[in-house]
């Protein structure tokens, strides 16, 4: 098979493979398009937790961007971790020259453990400025609320979130569930017309590592080739919770989720 389309991804790599980078190539792979990358951090770490970021220079992420994309040309974006304003700032005037119309962007500010990533400075520029220029933010449930500065403890205060940030010029909001203490995990896609709700029955697991990543990278994957945004988000949503079912128990920490769960393998390869 050849792929159905080529996406440059824009993050941060994960020596261990769960996240980042490489969550998002192996994602874009297993769904059939084509993947480039602009990496913007180094990082050395495993299910456990991060031992070190060695950041990227500004201008090396934007020449990553420029001459890949000058080259292949890609159908859609993903921006995944971005570090700093500086770095923020680059990759709005790297968006500006390339011109790519579908970009969708994982606002990466929060670890798991609920440690902010990133400073307040680069929080605003996000806010404020690159918000703006794509087509789909997909905050986790801590995101959200520093984005939005809204408490959120139910379905309502999500719905309440994604539409302050509409109003700071996001086109679309897809806030994911899962950090709320609930049997079923809601995701909410709102835009100015319309609000969806995606529920699925919480699985019970550890090995939830890169979920984000992935997921962003899955919607990104199925935007490009055509689908709907909302249509991809409830693509995405299903091919995540398929690869988390399958428990591939990776590690001693939080594992990672399974990449390969859309792929079978034909019989020459067997």
């Amino acid at each position: 098979m050849k792929p159905k389309s080529k996406i440059l991804v824009i993050a941060g790599s994960d020596s261990s493979g769960g996240a980042g980078i490489q969550a998002d190539i192996k994602t874009i792979t297993a769904l059939g398009s084509y993947a480039m990358t602009a990496i913007t951090a180094i990082t050395t770490q495993n299910t456990t937790g991060v031992k070190s970021i060695i950041p990227i220079d500004a201008k090396e992420i934007s020449n990553q961007i420029e001459f890949t994309s000058k080259d292949i040309k890609p159908d859609a974006l993903k921006i995944g971790m971005l570090h700093s304003s500086k770095v923020i700032k680059s990759v709005i005037n790297s968006l500006d020259l390339i011109k790519v119309k579908k970009v969708v962007l994982d606002p990466v500010m929060v670890a798991k453990g609920g440690a902010k990533l990133i400073d307040d400075e680069a929080i605003l520029i996000l806010k404020n400025k690159l918000i703006k220029k794509v087509s789909l933010i997909t905050p986790n449930v801590p995101e959200a609320e520093i984005l939005a500065g809204i408490k959120i403890k139910t379905k309502e205060d999500m719905i309440h979130a994604a539409s302050t940030l509409i109003d700071l010029g996001a086109k679309n909001v897809f806030i994911k569930g899962g950090h709320l203490n609930s049997k079923i995990v809601q995701d909410i896609f709102v835009n100015k017309k319309e609000i969806m709700v995606i529920k699925n029955k919480r699985i019970t697991t550890s090995n939830t590592h890169g979920t984000g990543c992935t997921l962003s990278s899955a919607i990104s994957t199925f935007f490009s080739c055509g689908k709907s945004l909302k249509n991809s988000c409830e693509l995405a949503t299903k091919y995540v919770n398929k690869s988390i079912r399958s428990n591939l128990n990776l590690g001693k920490g939080h594992g990672p989720i399974n990449h390969l769960s859309s792929i079978t393998i034909k019989k020459n390869f067997k």
